[in-house]
């Protein structure tokens, strides 16, 4: 059975390696440690019989932001990312926020028909946002 938790200190080198498998410049175990420990951070992992298959990650602090959503490859296209996703959506309404903002690559169309399908709306672009691709972002948002 797949579940969705708060991610513990204990998942991070699991997290660490599907970011680096997952991104040409991936956040480095450094990064994902001090970015978790912030008080605005929330992070959460998707867990199959104790196995880290994904995770999510978002700050609440003026608004709520989606920082990432990650599905291990071999874990994909099986609806772990809706989990990950309606998680977030769901600590972003239990903490009053309006809205959730987040960016996608404009060639990431999966990722792009996901947040669709969830009430996120493209509300404008950030030129050259991406470092590994000098790709541009898609900023979507989604009102409560």
């Amino acid at each position: 059975m797949m579940q969705v938790v708060p991610m513990q200190f204990k998942h991070l080198d699991d997290v660490a390696k599907i970011e680096s498998e997952s991104n040409i410049i991936a956040w480095s175990k450094n990064k994902l440690l001090n970015d978790f420990y912030k008080p605005y951070s929330f992070y959460f992992v998707a867990l199959k019989n104790n196995f880290v298959c994904g995770y999510s990650s978002m700050y609440c602090k003026r608004d709520a932001h989606i920082t990432n959503i990650i599905v291990a490859e071999k874990f994909r296209r099986i609806g772990i990312g809706s989990l990950l996703l309606q998680n977030l959506i769901d600590i972003a309404m239990q903490k009053k926020f309006d809205c959730l903002t987040l960016e996608v690559k404009i060639s990431n169309i999966i990722a792009q028909h996901l947040y669709t399908k969830f009430g996120f709306k493209p509300i404008h672009f950030k030129k050259n946002f991406y470092l590994d691709t000098n790709e541009d972002a898609i900023v979507m948002q989604k009102y409560f």
